[in-house]
């Protein structure tokens, strides 16, 4: 369940009065998302009229980010990126507050998230990502990346041996591999605005067409390369997470060159890029784990399929993104 807060109907109606795109018809909330209230929108009338996501940002999410995450999608939505636009409300403003919580009105997109890519579809992403990081490099608004391998560092320091080895023993070397990462990291890649968070469910497809990139709350400033190194890590795996899939993988690189080539240096930082954005998911899957209490109604995400990942990067080197 992803409603953390209960708006009644009158409470919901007078929030979407507030927009141009007519009367509340329906509310629905949305069971998907861990961080945030979500509702599925319908409206009939007004300049807008259709369906909508309407989200209330509950936690992990700074009030003071969000004039970056929702200009962000009106800058890319302008740009021809398959990206929602923030709806304005009628002051113009991109976000309102309901009982001192900040709520947005984003355009729905028609799509489904998929479970098991086929090439085409990687080829696709790819090359929206490469699309995303060209349309943002005239976006004037910046944010630093605070899921960086020196965060997921110290992440994995504040979590603690003992902590991580109750999950699993094979975990607490993880510490001494992201000492080597940050000390290896490359400098100086070309940078844009990135998605950093490109997973399968973040993405909608209608057949092997993106008609969706959605969840941007942790878009930063960052190199392209790792934005790209992520995304492989996310989408070369299948359903399982066990088993590269190497036309995947090679299909999601080759769609993203096919819009913006790579450079020489971002080629040769790949393999190690994506152990630092393995190694991310690594740290973040442990705090959840060790953090969430027991009986809580949440579904912990197991950190050992992203060290597993990261073992197949440092074991494969460039081989995983060739043709």
């Amino acid at each position: 369940m992803a409603v953390y807060t209960h708006l009644a109907a009158e409470d919901l109606a007078a929030l979407i009065a507030a927009y141009d795109v007519g009367e509340l018809v329906s509310a629905k909330g949305i069971a998907e998302g861990v961080s945030n209230s979500n509702w599925l929108i319908e409206t009939s009338g007004g300049d807008s009229p259709g369906r909508f996501i309407l989200t209330m940002y509950e936690r992990r999410i700074d009030p003071s980010d969000l004039p970056f995450f929702l200009g962000l999608l009106d800058h890319l939505s302008a740009h021809g990126c398959a990206v929602p636009r923030t709806i304005h409300d009628r002051e113009g403003a991109t976000y309102r507050e309901v009982d001192g919580k900040a709520v947005a009105l984003i355009e729905f997109l028609p799509g489904v998230s998929i479970d098991r890519p086929r090439p085409l579809q990687a080829h696709a992403v790819g090359a929206a990502l490469a699309e995303m990081h060209i349309a943002s490099q005239d976006f004037p608004a910046t944010r630093a990346n605070a899921l960086d391998i020196a965060h997921t560092v110290g992440a994995l320091r504040e979590c603690g041996d003992s902590a991580l080895a109750k999950i699993d023993t094979a975990l607490p070397p993880a510490l001494e591999i992201g000492e080597r990462l940050r000390a290896d990291w490359p400098a100086d890649l070309p940078p844009a605005i990135c998605h950093t968070d490109l997973f399968p469910d973040n993405v909608l497809m209608l057949g092997d067409r993106v008609s969706g990139m959605i969840d941007f709350y942790f878009a930063c400033n960052e190199a392209m390369a790792y934005d790209l190194a992520v995304t492989h890590a996310a989408w070369s795996f299948g359903l399982s997470g066990e088993r590269f899939d190497a036309q995947v993988g090679a299909a999601l690189v080759e769609g993203y060159e096919s819009r913006r080539a790579l450079s020489p240096q971002e080629r040769e930082s790949l393999p190690i890029l994506a152990q630092g954005a393995c190694l991310r998911f690594v740290a973040s899957r442990a705090e959840d784990w060790i953090n969430t209490p027991p009986g809580a109604l949440v579904t912990r995400k197991d950190p050992m399929a992203f060290l597993r990942r990261l073992h197949f990067y440092a074991d494969a080197g460039h081989r995983p993104f060739q043709s």
